[in-house]
């Protein structure tokens, strides 16, 4: 292999992608082909359906707590529990849709904030953020000389987006995007707000409650056990603590619905 054809090898090895997940010495058998963009897309995908999955649970909880404690506050009125029940999950809905519209909203300001920030100083201070794009690639065991020929490399591509990856997390040509956050939110809360609604409204008479809450105990699993596993984390953990802290809401809704309906009676 010639010396130019090493040269180009090793600084293909150091590409951002494989860069920003660098321990603290770089790997011999890094892979040069990974695609940092189509990571950074899954990543996101995957945070939005977490999110999404969240929702759910929270919809879940929501109207079960509101139609359980109607329901046991007037028993047999049908209309009062379908009443409460879809004002809580039309309110809800808008509410978590509001909330993270504004959230990401906030979110996109601040990263084209950052972005114009950083174009600006590449633009008044380029041998600054030269040698500070190359003092990334040292720390994470990158050789001086080759740390400054990657950092050339990637400024001469694309300087804005090589700093404002590496430094900021953040892609210049992709920023969050608050309708999706608002819309998967709503979307979210409405299927799992569904679920304890039309449990409660099935003629079971006295065993309507029931069904409502084994419903919502399964829906909890359900969510659970599918955000555990998107974050890699423990299941039987997060399954627990989704049907306790769903348990509890159910259990509290429904004291609280008897207590009034008794002093209402």
């Amino acid at each position: 292999m010639t010396l130019e054809a090493t040269r180009r090898s090793n600084i293909d090895s150091v590409a951002p992608a494989q860069a920003a997940q660098l321990p603290d010495s770089a790997p011999e058998h890094a892979d040069p082909t990974a695609d940092e963009p189509r990571s950074a897309r899954i990543g996101q995908k995957l945070n939005w359906l977490r999110a999404g999955v969240l929702g759910a649970n929270d919809g879940i909880v929501s109207v079960a707590g509101v139609v359980i404690g109607v329901a046991a506050a007037t028993p047999g009125n049908t209309v009062a529990v379908a009443t409460a029940g879809v004002a809580a999950l039309v309110a809800g809905a808008f509410s978590m849709a509001g909330g993270e519209y504004v959230s990401v909203s906030t979110q996109r300001d601040t990263e084209k904030a950052l972005i114009d920030q950083k174009r600006r100083s590449l633009a008044l201070r380029p041998a600054e953020e030269l040698r500070g794009l190359a003092g990334f690639y040292r720390r994470r065991g990158v050789s001086a000389a080759l740390a400054t020929e990657v950092a050339k490399e990637l400024s001469a591509h694309d300087a804005l987006a090589a700093h404002a990856e590496v430094e900021l997390g953040i892609d210049p040509d992709e920023y969050t995007s608050p309708w999706a956050a608002a819309i998967s939110s709503f979307i979210a809360f409405t299927v799992g707000g569904v679920l304890p609604l039309i449990m409660i409204l099935l003629p079971l008479g006295a065993g309507r409650i029931p069904a409502a809450g084994f419903a919502v105990l399964i829906g909890l699993v359900l969510t659970g056990w599918i955000s555990a596993a998107l974050g890699e984390a423990p299941r039987a953990r997060a399954i627990l603590r989704n049907v306790l802290m769903g348990g509890a809401t159910m259990i509290a809704t429904y004291l609280i619905g008897l207590i009034f309906g008794v002093a209402v009676g």
